[in-house]
């Protein structure tokens, strides 16, 4: 993988840190912002809109200028965002900032993932998109709990300005990864963009979208209140919180790691094995959560299996919008973020349920179990592999 693709990830690493913060902030955010928790729960709700509207928006804007020069903007405006987060007492304000930063991120991952996929041969699309994916794992690693411990520690608003602090070295990431000038594209060189949009009318490629975005759904739906059942049903301390973080982090980052590797050419494998497994994970952890050694253990598991399913599920969707050049990664975008905004929705509704703090949890079941549903008829369309072409 060339060296500007890592590069591209440092960045991601930035966003991702964001976008997945507030499963360990919520707490804090709901007692600071006075607001209740599910309604806390919306600002995921709110980033994952922000990225879904803005991915296919900011990439038809901006598909005809240079990238460096759209990176660093994207990049500015996520800074900024964050810094207005980090000093408002407004829930309104908050939930505004969200969206901006949102969109700014959405803007930043369709380019980088256009660019990634030019970095690399036809056949590698899925490679590049795990190298890409990484920085989000390593975000909820390292950035995630690392944010969640020094929130406890300092409070939510440190975690938003270092977040901000973070922009900086993506900022010379991008400087020194992508050459100026590189995807300026005029007169006969610009693809037509009503024809990049009909793409959208495919059946094949409306599949992959709504397995992606279902799957995505159950991973930031469960993600998002993942702190309520450590303290409230394991009965843990606080400190737990980003330990269970890091597991799902870990977890997330070997999933998206080997899925990468088969993802090119033998998706069908990763989705008809993975997909039964976290289907069962889900399940059991809504059994069995009150017990810390079985948290621990299925949080690591759920991490792994959710983003090997729903990064094969991405990368399909680079493949089967192939015909859709300087789009496609926004349509790969939205497709997560639709799942990402629609989770925590559906997650945080199922906490007024009966099953309380492990409602999130049987939603993310059933969220997994309709997408098997939906992909039963279909697994030949999954099986396709890389060397296969994408027909109607």
């Amino acid at each position: 993988m060339p060296l500007p693709l890592y590069l591209l990830a440092v960045a991601v690493f930035a966003m991702g840190t964001s976008e997945f913060m507030l499963g360990g902030l919520l707490p804090d955010i709901a007692a600071s912002l006075d607001v209740p928790a599910a309604t806390a729960g919306l600002l995921t709700s709110a980033f994952a809109i922000g990225m879904a509207v803005g991915a296919p928006l900011m990439a038809g804007l901006a598909r005809t200028w240079p990238r460096r020069a759209c990176l660093l903007g994207f990049l500015g405006v996520f800074l900024a965002a964050h810094v207005a987060g980090a000093v408002t007492e407004s829930f309104t304000v908050m939930f505004a900032t969200r969206v901006l930063a949102a969109v700014a991120n959405a803007g930043f991952l369709a380019v980088a993932l256009t660019t990634a996929a030019d970095l690399v041969p036809a056949d590698r699309k899925g490679r590049a998109l795990a190298v890409l994916l990484a920085g989000t794992t390593v975000a909820t690693v390292a950035g995630v709990p690392g944010g969640a411990l020094l929130g406890a520690l300092l409070g939510w608003r440190a975690t938003f300005w270092a977040v901000a602090l973070l922009c900086l070295p993506a900022a010379f990431g991008v400087m020194r990864g992508v050459p100026a000038g590189t995807g300026a594209l005029t007169g006969a060189e610009r693809p037509d963009l009503r024809r990049e949009l009909a793409q959208l009318r495919r059946p094949r490629l409306i599949l992959v979208l709504l397995l992606g975005a279902l799957v995505n759904a159950a991973t930031f739906g469960g993600f998002t209140f993942l702190a309520p059942i450590v303290t409230d049903v394991a009965g843990l301390g606080s400190l737990w919180i980003p330990v269970v973080l890091v597991l799902f982090g870990l977890g997330s980052f070997v999933g998206v790691t080997v899925a990468g590797r088969l993802s090119d050419r033998r998706p069908g494998v990763v989705v008809s094995a993975g997909g039964p497994l976290l289907l069962g994970g889900w399940s059991a952890l809504g059994l069995v959560a009150d017990r810390p050694a079985a948290l621990l253990v299925l949080g690591f598991a759920l991490g792994a299996l959710s983003f090997a399913v729903g990064s094969t599920l991405i990368a399909r969707v680079l493949y089967e919008a192939a015909g859709a050049p300087t789009m496609a990664g926004s349509y790969a975008t939205a497709a997560l973020n639709v799942g990402a905004a629609v989770g925590p929705v559906i997650a945080a509704a199922a906490l007024s349920t009966d099953l309380a703090a492990l409602g999130p949890v049987w939603a993310g079941a059933a969220l997994v179990a309709v997408a098997l549903l939906l992909a039963l008829p279909f697994r030949r369309v999954l099986a396709h592999g890389a060397h296969e072409g994408s027909g109607p």
